[in-house]
Order: structure tokens, then C-alpha cells, then sequence
């Protein structure tokens, strides 16, 4: 091997496919470890949650259960709501916020036992358990090979009959089991291909749990905000004071709106009396819209930002509801998302 490396010696070369099928394996085994490594940072962005996840499996104990991100800020919001009171404004908001955010949490811990299941699961026995013998027996073709270019070099110094002869047969011997770890190394990386098989259905399956948590994520939030956005547009204030002006209906897009002054010409009392004065009337007004929206049934008129529509008032109406017209549709809207034009 010195002389190889010092250029004084001739090195068996591996044949062309061997080779690529090595690089492949390698290549691999790099991103394997890759995606694993990031994946569980994803899932787990506490690193001293994972060491001591990775400890505990070491030892082959259960992990402590303790409460995630969500789970832990819903517990402090629905504590919170409870001790500000559940009959005021403030306090009921932030007991279904508690509740949707542990919600979420559960669905947080489902992704995260499903992804190790289904995806880290199989790269990590890839990476400690195919590769691992893969590795084994290249070691052993390398000292193969070794052994044959070491019989192939006594044989050109061999000078006596006799030692030709024996070295002959060195060769010959050495060279037979060079070729027979070759074919067990070329089988085991021909492997690598159903592995990337293997390794896409789980990757299938990872992106299938994903989408679930997701979609279960935005059902809660889309949920939630409905509650939240259902709250009457004037209430006690949490001293059981009354407020001195109404307040908008509680929900993103109206906290969206305060926070970025995205009505900019129009004070705040302006709009409340142009809407109170719209619902007194029966005429209609246009109306710019500020968000996008999507319907949750028929009811209701899916929206586009800066779209504008023609809005109007039926006697009953919620609150919170304006009736909207785009051409030939009509359904109702929110007033969160509306700013009236003059």
C-alpha cells in the first residue's frame, strides 16, 4: 500500500462499473445523512431535545413526555383567559386560542411520531445498517487486491524456477479471491438502487404526513378565526365598563389592517358610521376589498384583495356580515375585509 502511494508499485485497478456503483453508494450515504440530519432538526428544532431524545434511545428508555411549543403557549393562554375571566372579550378569545394552539400541538407530536416511523427510521437503518456492511466488504476487496498486487509483485522478482512457480501460484489463488469479493462488493452496491426505491416511498410517505399536519393546522386556525370573528362588534370591556366606541370584530385581518394602517384616508369612526349607516339604509355602496378570502359554504362570497365589490345590508343580518355582489355572485362577506369607498 506505502509503495503504491510512494508510486513504486502497479495497483489492480477496479473495473469502470465497480467503480460507479461505489461512488453512487457514497453518494448515497452523504445525502442520506444529510436529509436525516436536517429532517430531525425540523422536527425537532431543540437541540438539547434531540441529545437527550438520542440519549435515552441509547439506553433504550422512553424519553420524559413533556409539552411542546404549541401545548405549552395554549396552556398559558387558556390559564391566562381563565384568570382575566371567560365572560370578558379578552379572556374567552384567549381560552380558544389556548385550546386551538394545543390542538395544534397534538398534531404537532402525530407528525413528528409518524415521519420517524415511516422516513428517519429507514435512512438511519440505511445509514447504520446496509452501508455499514457495504463498507465491510469494500475493506475486505481492498485487502484482496492488496494481497493480489503483493503476489504479483514477488512473481516479477522471483528469480529461481521454484519461486516462480510458488509465486504463480500465490497469484492465481490471490487472484480468485480478488474476483470473488469483487462479485460479493458489486452485488451488495447493485442494492443501492432498490434502496432509492425503498427510500422514495418513504420519502411519499413523509410528505403524506406533512400534508396532513398541515391541512389539519390550517382547519384549526381556519376554525378558530371564525370563532374569533364571530364575537359581537361591541362589548364590556374587561373592568365591566362600558367601551366608549365600538370595537371591530376581533380577527387577523382586522389586527392586520390596525397594525399596517391600510386605511390610511379613513379614521376608524368613519368607517363604523359609514357601515352603521349603510346597514340603516337599504341602498347599496362599493366597496374596496383588503384581503383575500375563502368561502366556507355557499353562503358566503369568496373575495380577492383590491378587488371591488358592491356591498348592502339585509334587515337580520349579523353584525359582522355585509351582503356582497361580483357580476352575477352573491353571497355574504366580512366586514373585516371591506374598506367602503364614497
Amino acid at each position: 500500500f506505502t509503495e503504491e502511494k510512494l508510486g513504486q508499485a502497479e495497483k489492480t485497478e477496479l473495473d469502470a462499473h465497480l467503480e460507479n456503483l461505489l461512488s453512487k453508494a457514497e453518494c448515497t450515504k452523504l445525502w442520506t445523512e444529510k436529509i436525516m440530519k436536517q429532517t430531525e432538526v425540523l422536527l425537532q428544532p431543540n437541540p438539547n431535545a434531540r441529545i437527550e431524545e438520542f440519549v435515552y434511545e441509547k439506553l433504550d428508555r422512553k424519553a420524559p413526555s413533556r409539552m411542546n411549543n404549541p401545548e405549552l403557549l395554549g396552556q398559558y393562554m387558556i390559564d391566562a383567559g381563565n384568570e382575566f375571566g371567560p365572560g370578558t372579550a379578552y379572556g374567552n378569545a384567549l381560552i380558544k386560542c389556548g385550546e386551538t394552539q394545543k390542538r395544534i400541538g397534538t398534531a404537532d407530536r402525530e407528525l413528528i411520531q409518524t415521519s420517524a416511523i415511516n422516513f428517519l427510521t429507514p435512512l438511519r437503518n440505511f445509514i447504520e445498517g446496509d452501508y455499514k456492511t457495504i463498507t465491510k466488504e469494500r475493506k475486505l476487496l481492498q485487502n484482496k487486491r492488496l494481497d493480489l498486487d503483493a503476489a504479483k509483485t514477488r512473481l516479477k522478482k522471483a528469480k529461481v524456477a521454484e519461486a516462480r512457480a510458488a509465486s504463480e501460484q500465490e497469484v492465481r489463488i490471490t487472484q480468485s479471491e480478488f474476483d470473488r469479493q469483487a462479485e460479493i462488493t458489486r452485488l451488495l452496491l447493485e442494492g443501492i438502487s432498490s434502496t432509492h426505491a425503498h427510500h422514495l416511498r418513504c420519502l411519499n410517505d413523509f410528505v403524506e404526513a406533512q400534508m396532513t399536519y398541515y391541512a389539519q393546522c390550517y382547519q384549526y386556525m381556519l376554525d378558530l378565526q371564525k370563532q374569533l370573528g364571530s364575537f359581537p362588534s361591541t362589548f364590556l370591556s374587561n373592568n365591566n365598563q362600558s367601551s366608549s366606541a365600538p370595537v371591530q370584530s376581533v380577527s387577523a385581518p382586522s389586527v392586520l389592517a390596525s397594525a399596517s394602517a391600510s386605511l390610511p384616508s379613513v379614521s376608524n369612526s368613519i368607517v363604523t358610521s359609514g357601515i352603521s349607516e349603510l346597514k340603516s339604509s337599504s341602498g347599496s355602496r362599493k366597496a374596496r376589498v383588503l384581503y383575500d378570502y375563502d368561502a366556507a359554504n355557499s353562503s358566503e362570497l369568496s373575495l380577492l384583495a383590491d378587488e371591488v365589490i358592491t356591498v348592502y345590508s339585509i334587515p337580520g343580518m349579523d353584525s359582522d356580515w355585509l351582503m356582497g355582489e361580483r357580476g352575477n355572485q352573491k353571497g355574504k362577506v366580512p366586514i373585516t375585509y371591506l374598506e367602503l369607498l364614497n
